[in-house]
């Protein structure tokens, strides 16, 4: 420092208020795994069943420890995810409001958050592997995470897919929804669990699909998931990628999907080449990527930290998991989004329809 510069003036209030933001996302941070938890042991579920009940209640419900449920719930009740009710020390009874219940038993509700206690959780599992990342400038596989992350992924964004999936995503892709009612060809790239592939298919009970995802242990899931929701002779699930699509079927597909997962690839360019090659000339390839920004200053709100802090724990390192390392994280964009898809041969690209939380493109060979 020269002797005409000064050291910056500290603002007491700006300093109050950044710790008091640290505090609170410290205790947040404490409380997603803690919700997890409970959503193992069943806490929650017990709970929106029961109705108002102390601690020694709910041991003697679930046969868990008093001890250790006291505390949850306390910690519960200070996140606002339990509600409690008067009373001190051991008379203290807590329960579920119907708006509580919702978002953590109702695994169909466009609310519900376990998944993602679930997901970000795992997530934060490969902290020392990130560490060592930032120094190589490697990459951490998708299959490379805690199981959690498969299951808690697919619990995360089912609920999304339930909710707009078939009733808005779909329809709002030209001609599609037609061609899929009357019997066509469907293939959902990156299918993990299947989630997304099955729904499809109850809505669309003349066509055919096929999933592909190169984790195996995710695969075997879906399949088991398949045949529970009815639709095994209509699903083919695959362990594959973007490019087996390619021979497969003769006229293409009339839709080729791709949810939440074109950004993980470490070669989404190709991805969208072999799209391009397997498509029908009359079909479409819908994306659905999380809703992201094309300026820095528009991400900066509460869903971009999220999803920011996502992409750099799990989809950054897993696009640069392999060659050629496109890293294209969560956040490219809807310009850069659409400038690979014509890049990979697809004469348009357009966001079709979007929600609070994520951006569906349309791509036209």
């Amino acid at each position: 420092m020269t002797a005409t510069e000064s050291a910056p003036v500290v603002n007491p209030e700006a300093l109050e208020q950044l710790v008091g933001q640290v505090i609170a996302d410290a205790g947040g941070a404490l409380t997603l795994p803690l919700a997890l938890l409970g959503d193992r042991l069943g806490l929650f579920t017990t709970l929106a069943s029961s109705g108002p009940v102390d601690p020694a209640a709910l041991a003697a419900r679930t046969g868990l420890s008093e001890r250790y449920l006291r505390e949850w719930l306390l910690a519960m009740a200070a996140a606002g995810y339990v509600t409690y009710d008067d009373g001190e020390g051991e008379t203290a009874r807590y329960r579920l409001s119907a708006e509580q219940a919702e978002a953590f038993t109702n695994p169909d509700s466009p609310a519900y958050v376990i998944g993602a206690c679930q997901n970000l959780t795992a997530a934060t599992r490969m902290l020392d592997r990130l560490t060592d990342a930032f120094r190589t400038g490697e990459g951490i596989g998708w299959h490379e995470h805690h199981p959690d992350m498969f299951v808690g992924t697919e619990r995360f964004f089912r609920p999304g897919y339930l909710a707009h999936l078939t009733g808005e995503w779909i329809p709002a892709l030209t001609g599609v929804p037609e061609r899929l009612t009357a019997g066509g060809r469907v293939a959902d790239v990156g299918c993990g669990l299947g989630a997304s592939t099955i729904i499809m298919a109850q809505a669309y009970p003349a066509s055919e699909f096929i999933g592909v995802d190169y984790h195996g242990p995710s695969i075997e899931l879906a399949r088991t998931r398949a045949a529970e929701a009815g639709v095994a002779d209509r699903v083919d699930f695959r362990v594959a990628g973007a490019s087996d699509l390619v021979a497969d079927p003769a006229g293409g597909y009339q839709l080729i999907a791709f949810f939440d997962c074109l950004h993980d690839m470490p070669d989404p360019l190709g991805a969208l080449r072999a799209a391009r090659a397997a498509v029908a000339d009359d079909g479409r390839v819908m994306l659905v990527e999380p809703m992201s920004w094309d300026r820095v200053g528009d991400a900066l709100n509460p869903l971009g930290r999220l999803l920011a802090g996502a992409s750099l724990l799990v989809c950054l390192p897993s696009g640069l998991s392999g060659p050629p390392g496109a890293g294209l994280g969560n956040q490219a964009g809807p310009r850069r989004t659409c400038e690979l898809a014509r890049e990979a041969g697809f004469s348009d690209a357009r966001v079709a329809t979007s929600t609070d939380f994520n951006l569906v493109y349309e791509l036209s060979p």
